[in-house]
């Protein structure tokens, strides 16, 4: 079946600076954009949504046309305003939600956005994940008309802070894996009837996963062509028969506190799947898990990328907050590379650990050296950070990943020059 898939830098101390290295300066390997300043979402997303065979970009109620992503549209209701306080205690009004424009701390309705066509219309349509624990939302594109796009809810309840739109199958068709009502599982669409709401799939017992529940994924863990479910504590083996919704197996491991997305994914190109996860999304860490399964016992080794402390990291790169993960080839060697960073204030000015540092996001360059791997860290920006996404992917057909953000300080185009 043919695919319709569109799919802080804190400040060291000078010390640290000496011991490992010269700290990561933004690299100019791209040109940024910023799409807007106000706060629509957590997520932002590209598809040709006007099907002129260039990308666009999706954030909140708006999307803009590529490649010079200077025409907005809105595609579903921006009526939203919020009263902020400004630097001297002036109270304005703004479009959207509290975020960077003001000094205090608000939420938006839209965690996440995917784009893909549901209805396989041929245009690409965008689904909205809000709140957690609340629903998701696919409106259908009016073949390019500019007027508001059709509602249809997909799902009434998805659980988990990194709901990941998957082909989780090989079939060319994703389905949106999370958690729902206490259960790990998926929300399949019905693509004869697209604007039915979608089944719900346990693969799961019932346990305590809820709306804030961090990390979850996919990939083939076990090398048997079937992709898996991650998620922080182990992973679930696809079973060969999906006939009446079977508990997937569940092979347990703590892959850190909770993170954000998981990826299965060969690091060291040994042949076998690691893991790939933040270890805590508001608070400190960036690792890989080697899968070594000595003596044929599944075994699982971390390796951090980026700790708890400068010295945790060849180049001294820290921050926190890595609340978004995504793998890109950003250089074009044939294997993949990690684009993460910091979420701007995931809850506020004054939450969590150094809220107010710069909100860095990178791009960690994989590298294989006889069996030894290294991330060599790339600064691509110190004044945007990720929120609860980051995508990367050519968004102006010039054969190179460019990287879409959006979050409290706005929505950013990073162009690879």
């Amino acid at each position: 079946m043919k695919s319709r898939l569109a799919l802080y830098l804190p400040l060291f101390a000078l010390s640290a600076a000496i011991t490992h290295g010269q700290q990561p300066v933004p690299s100019g390997e791209f040109t940024k954009i910023q799409l807007t300043d106000q706060f629509w979402a957590e997520g932002a997303a590209f598809g040709d949504f006007n099907h002129d065979g260039k990308m666009d970009v999706v954030y909140g109620p708006y999307w803009w046309e590529g490649p010079d992503f200077k025409v907005k549209h809105t595609y579903r209701p921006d009526a939203d305003k919020s009263k902020v306080k400004t630097a001297d205690g002036t109270e304005i009004e703004i479009s959207g939600f509290k975020g960077a424009l003001g000094n205090e701390n608000g939420y938006s309705d839209n965690f996440l956005t995917y784009a893909y066509d549901f209805n396989g219309d041929g245009w690409i349509d965008i689904l909205v994940i809000g709140w957690p624990g609340k629903e998701a939302f696919w409106y259908e594109n009016p073949k390019g008309a500019d007027i508001p796009w059709p509602k249809h809810l997909a799902w009434d309840v998805v659980d988990n802070e990194s709901p990941m739109l998957a082909d989780l199958f090989g079939t060319g068709e994703p389905v949106l894996v999370c958690c729902s009502g206490g259960y790990v599982g998926y929300a399949e669409p019905d693509w004869k009837d697209p604007e039915e709401k979608w089944k719900w799939h346990p693969i799961s017992p019932k346990g305590t996963y809820q709306r804030y529940t961090h990390g979850i994924g996919v990939g083939d863990v076990n090398g048997d062509g079937r992709k898996d479910i991650l998620e922080a504590t182990g992973w679930w083996e696809q079973p060969s028969s999906l006939e009446g919704d079977p508990v997937w197996k569940k092979h347990e491991f703590q892959f850190g506190a909770g993170g954000a997305q998981m990826y299965a994914y060969d690091v060291n190109g040994d042949g076998k799947a690691d893991i790939i996860t933040s270890l805590e999304a508001h608070k400190h860490g960036i690792a890989w898990f080697e899968q070594t399964n000595e003596g044929g016992v599944e075994g699982w080794t971390k390796h951090i990328i980026v700790g708890d402390e400068p010295k945790d990291n060849p180049q001294g790169v820290m921050f926190t907050q890595p609340h978004a993960l995504w793998l890109q080839d950003m250089n074009g060697d044939g294997v993949l590379d990690l684009v993460t960073g910091k979420r701007f204030w995931a809850h506020g000015p004054t939450g969590d650990i150094d809220p107010n540092a710069p909100p860095v996001l990178y791009w960690f360059e994989l590298k294989r050296n006889a069996g030894k791997v290294e991330w060599l860290a790339h600064l691509i920006d110190d004044k945007s950070g990720v929120g609860c996404e980051v995508m990367a992917g050519d968004l102006n057909g010039d054969g190179k990943p460019d990287v879409v953000v959006g979050n409290k300080r706005g929505a950013f185009v990073f162009l690879r020059k």
